[in-house]
């Protein structure tokens, strides 16, 4: 229903001089109608619209649209002046002659809007002596805001139709209005969402996660927040089990690249022909099979981190593919010619001695380089036992969550677990204690139940079983030590300092005592932490 006051007779051809004066046709409603169905940006569609509006002589237009949290009027569009120089205002429901439309949900006629005391015209950029019009928004029986327009003449005779035409007007918005606004609030459901699985994703791969007050991992974690804030390329090393994934993970997780993709590849589970078309991404019909085109692991890592676990496994061959992606970030597809960059953080690990395998021709001596720029030497479980009580009790707790009941932990079953070796390290303690777990019926956990291999416990003093267990990353094979420090030494750290002072400190001297190389024996001065002594 249009309030209008009334209005002095007209003759005709001034109404007519008017009506041609206000061009309003089924030409502009057309003209609407397509604003409003090709564009995706929606305020730039109200504003489009507005404009559309003024060039059918209704100029001077705005549109405001309900809050969902404040349930105030905004004003989402404006026409006929600078947008940019005005502070947003907004409404209260029955407030001014716009809250009385959006209240009403009735269509307003202002004849003298200077004369008005509803009028407020907060925006300041109306004319006090043409009339205002103003339609409700809507959809359904569901108020959402109001369509207020200046036409261009004073005429009072043509008010009312004008006042039909804003009305068809704001019923073609309406549409749009509200699947703007339920659009608006999915992307704040998602927004929330991403934001509360973010939590989540810091929550379980940042350094709560990891457990370790001893003073091997306090360093470990220093490193980590270090090299986390940069983009180099970091090689965290360590035997099987330690851990390197998780370090990996919290790398990640506490980088700047956070938000950006994060890929993780295990390079020793693929073959070499099925490793670079998982890496690099292939072209359609490249290889039987390829029946399309498909992004691989460093594309999809574009912006964020690719980790690659087990790096010391690929071939001589591959490592020089890998190479140049390392060096350049640039690559082609298998079976393409086309070049592609990407900006890729990258993060690799392993359990292998690199430096064993560049003196063996079998890993590339400029690859190790390039993958070296940042090392990070997990230490073995047996290296730091003061932390197998927390991981024990921590590992208990997330067992006794995926067999959804509590598990008690008793200090008979603590003290069982840290007189052993662990030569399985961290995952070794977590399948000893889920096997505990599944035995216990009542969820009590004691010594009785800590079910250790014999065969495995067997093991030397320096913690490594003396027939059976890889070398570890930072310690040479049994067969290769020097006897006198096969055994003895709590930690290797301490053994390689042992060599050296009985090698006056001459690094070449206490290599051969430990059976490394000279570029061995360096590197672990580097990563233990060695203070060299100058004579």
């Amino acid at each position: 229903m249009v309030h209008t006051p009334p209005s002095a007779p007209r003759f005709a051809s001034q109404i007519e001089e008017e009506r041609g004066q206000c061009r309003l046709d089924v030409d502009t409603i057309y003209r609407v109608s397509e604003i409003l169905s090709r564009s995706l940006d929606y305020r730039q569609t109200m504003r489009d619209v507005l404009a559309a509006l003024a060039d059918a002589g209704l100029g001077r237009g705005l549109i405001i649209v309900i809050d969902a949290e404040s349930g105030d009027l905004m004003v989402n569009a404006v026409h006929g002046f600078d947008a940019s120089a005005f502070t947003p205002v907004r409404y209260q429901s029955g407030e001014g002659v716009l809250g009385m439309v959006f209240e009403a949900g009735e269509t307003i006629i202002v004849d003298a809007p200077g004369r008005d005391p509803r009028f407020l015209n907060r925006l300041g950029i109306y004319d006090s002596t043409l009339p205002f019009i103003a339609a409700p928004i809507a959809a359904g029986e569901r108020q959402l805001g109001v369509l207020g327009v200046q036409p261009d003449v004073a005429g009072a005779g043509i008010l009312a139709e004008c006042a039909r035409f804003v009305e068809m007007i704001a019923n073609l918005i309406g549409q749009s209005v509200r699947l703007a606004l339920k659009v608006d609030e999915e992307k704040k459901s998602l927004a929330e969402e991403r934001d509360s699985l973010r939590r989540t994703v810091r929550g379980r791969y940042g350094f709560d996660n990891i457990v370790g007050r001893s003073a091997a991992m306090r360093r470990i974690f220093d490193q980590v927040r270090l090299v986390a804030k940069w983009n180099t390329t970091v090689l965290i090393r360590g035997e099987t089990g330690t851990g390197k994934e998780l370090i990996a993970n919290a790398i990640h997780y506490n980088s700047p690249r956070a938000r950006a993709p994060y890929v993780r590849l295990n390079c020793a589970t693929l073959p070499e022909s099925l490793l670079e078309s998982e890496l690099f991404g292939h072209e359609k019909g490249s290889f039987t099979g390829a029946v399309g085109a498909r992004k691989g692991r460093f594309e999809s890592a574009d912006g964020g981190s690719l980790f690659l676990d087990e790096i010391g496994e690929i071939s001589p061959a591959f490592q020089a593919k890998l190479l140049r992606v390392l060096q350049e970030g640039e690559f082609e597809r298998v079976g393409g010619n086309r070049t592609l960059k990407v900006d890729v953080r990258v993060i690799a690990a392993t359990h292998r001695d690199l430096e064993a395998a560049v003196d063996a021709g079998d890993f590339r001596e400029d690859l190790y380089y390039r993958l070296n720029v940042m090392p990070i030497l997990l230490p073995a479980l047996r290296e730091r036992s003061e932390d197998i009580p927390d991981l024990a009790r921590h590992l208990i707790v997330r067992i006794g969550e995926q067999q959804g009941r509590a598990l008690t932990l008793q200090e008979s079953a603590v003290r069982r677990l840290t007189q052993y070796s662990w030569p399985g390290n961290v995952r070794e303690l977590e399948n000893c204690l889920e096997r505990a777990a599944v035995m216990s019926e009542n969820g009590v956990i004691d010594a009785e139940l800590i079910r250790l291999d014999r065969f495995r416990q067997a093991v030397s003093p320096g913690g490594r079983s003396s027939q059976h267990s890889a070398p570890s990353v930072a310690e040479p094979p049994p067969s290769e030590r020097h006897e006198s420090y096969d055994a003895g030494e709590p930690s290797e750290r301490d053994r390689v300092i042992a060599a050296l002072e009985q090698a006056g400190w001459v690094q070449a001297k206490a290599a051969r005592l430990l059976g490394m190389t000279p570029r061995q024996i360096a590197y672990r001065i580097q990563t233990l932490a060695i203070e060299v002594k100058q004579f």
